[in-house]
């Protein structure tokens, strides 16, 4: 799977348009992904990535990193054989098209 383009509020997968936030999980995108608190991602949150069991999860922050990943989500994963990579989205959508040699998943925010 490939993001082919980011910008504000727009990814590209495959040749397709989301213009909400997204998870990426196996071969498959969750479109319309909401979080519990918003801009405050929780363990919760990401129970469709546990599921997948990927290598490493890649966590999109928003396009200025407004969303924050506290530490007691980082662990919550890190528990589930899970290394986490998070950046602001930009930055994030290339640390995801650069993994190839993994099983990975990706939590997008794609705002803020």
């Amino acid at each position: 799977m490939k993001i082919e383009n980011y910008s504000f509020g727009r990814i590209i997968i495959d040749g397709r348009t989301y213009t909400s936030d997204l998870i990426i999980a196996g071969e498959e995108v969750f479109p319309n992904w909401w979080r519990k608190q918003g801009h405050h991602l929780q363990p919760e949150d990401l129970m469709t990535v546990i599921e997948k069991k990927p290598d490493v999860l890649v966590i999109g922050t928003g396009a200025h990193g407004i969303m924050s990943v506290p530490e007691e989500t980082i662990k919550f994963l890190e528990e589930n054989g899970i290394e986490v990579i998070y950046q602001p989205t930009g930055q994030a959508v290339e640390a995801f098209n650069q993994i190839t040699d993994r099983k990975k998943a990706a939590a997008f925010h794609l705002t803020c």
